[in-house]
């Protein structure tokens, strides 16, 4: 292929880009949303009667004040070109009386220092474009709102479901003059896709211009998916980017990349959730007495700020030693953990098990024990 065609095909995307509102003509990164295809989930892949956590990463489930119950879970997608995975929200006990602070909603946090192209808080700021793939079966009004939480404000927008197949939907937040996100590594901006919202948000006509926050008129409009146990939403391939026009194609990005994207938040040690018998090292240390050992590991991935340290429950960690004995880890805690962005530091004393001596060297790993989800597992976590 000729430079002359290199260049003219530069300029044809480039001319594209700019005509559907990416303001900068970027092509690559445009989309700030991490794990939007929803391909990771390294927690667990589907979480019953669930309600305030992450089920896949990067997307809290929150629920207040609702007798509604669903299950959440990273469901296969065959019917949408492109995509394999979906954030999946299935009723399982219905409420149809919606109390005036009820609230069912699927949030996403994202980093100041990653939203300065948006320009908010200067006079040259640039609009919000989200777009995304809803398949429901519960036809309506739905809502999302997106909150500045460095500056306490907020605007709303929606988009009607009027079948139940895939489709693609766009909304067009405003520029915001007022308020700069802060340039660091807390959470600047929050986007909620509602699923149930009760009176305190839906009165009035929906609020679409950025104000001081309030939930008055955040939600109006919203359907009640909780209505009936027979309902389904399910979302995947949602982007945010600059601009105020047509959405761009949506920006696909290697397993690799969102993997490493979502380390940054949260961790599993030396195994992943589909390992069910895991035999992985993934520390090493020394013995400090017969019954008491100094060790470390590090990261996969540099992590967002230093994680807190939450070891399951059960007794599967050997301290191996270059001999090839092991020592079962019979407390399953160690007795100190010192944590930074990068690396744990940990002490174990008291061991039910003898080391056979100072000066020992040994490496950490799994011992095997079957188990399921997060079993015999070190979860760190740096969420924003």
């Amino acid at each position: 292929m000729s430079l002359a065609r290199d260049i003219a095909d530069l300029a044809s995307v480039t001319t594209r880009l700019d005509t559907v509102g990416a303001s900068s003509g970027a092509l690559s990164n445009r989309n700030v949303i991490i794990n939007g295809a929803m391909n990771l989930s390294q927690r667990q892949t589907s979480s019953s009667n669930v309600g305030n956590k992450y089920v896949l990463d990067r997307f809290y489930v929150y629920k207040q004040n609702t007798g509604s119950t669903y299950t959440c879970s990273q469901n296969s997608v065959t019917d949408l070109a492109g995509f394999a995975n979906s954030l999946k929200m299935d009723c399982t006990t219905a409420d149809t009386s919606t109390a005036s602070n009820e609230e069912v909603y699927i949030q996403t946090k994202l980093e100041g220092q990653d939203l300065q192209r948006f320009q908010k808080g200067h006079a040259t700021a640039l609009g919000f474009t989200l777009s995304f793939y809803v398949k429901t079966n519960k036809s309506g009004v739905y809502t999302v709102k997106m909150f500045d939480r460095d500056n306490t404000r907020d605007v709303s927008g929606s988009y009607t479901v009027a079948d139940a197949n895939w489709n693609r939907y766009t909304i067009n937040f405003p520029a915001d003059t007022t308020g700069k996100f802060d340039d660091d590594n807390a959470s600047s901006l929050e986007i909620f896709f509602s699923l149930v919202r009760g009176s305190d948000t839906t009165g009035g006509t929906l609020n679409t211009a950025w104000r001081a926050n309030s939930d008055a008129s955040s939600a109006s409009g919203q359907v009640n998916f909780a209505d009936s146990t027979s309902n389904d939403w399910e979302i995947t391939g949602i982007q945010l980017e600059t601009g105020s026009g047509a959405a761009t194609d949506f920006e696909h990005r290697t397993f690799g990349d969102q993997l490493q994207a979502c380390q940054r938040y949260y961790q599993l040690v030396g195994r992943d959730i589909s390992d069910a018998t895991p035999t992985t090292a993934f520390g090493w240390g020394y013995t400090t007495s017969g019954s008491a050992a100094e060790g470390m590991f590090r990261f996969e991935k540099r992590m967002r700020t230093a994680p807190t340290f939450t070891q399951s429950t059960d007794q599967n960690l050997d301290f191996q030693t270059n001999t090839g004995s092991g020592a079962v880890h019979s407390s399953n805690a160690f007795t100190s953990v010192v944590l930074s962005e990068m690396s744990a530091e940990f002490t174990q004393q008291n061991h039910a098990s003898n080391f056979g001596g100072a000066g020992q060297p040994y490496f950490l790993k799994w011992n095997g024990v079957q188990g399921t989800g997060l079993s015999a597992s070190i979860q760190l976590d740096a969420e924003l």
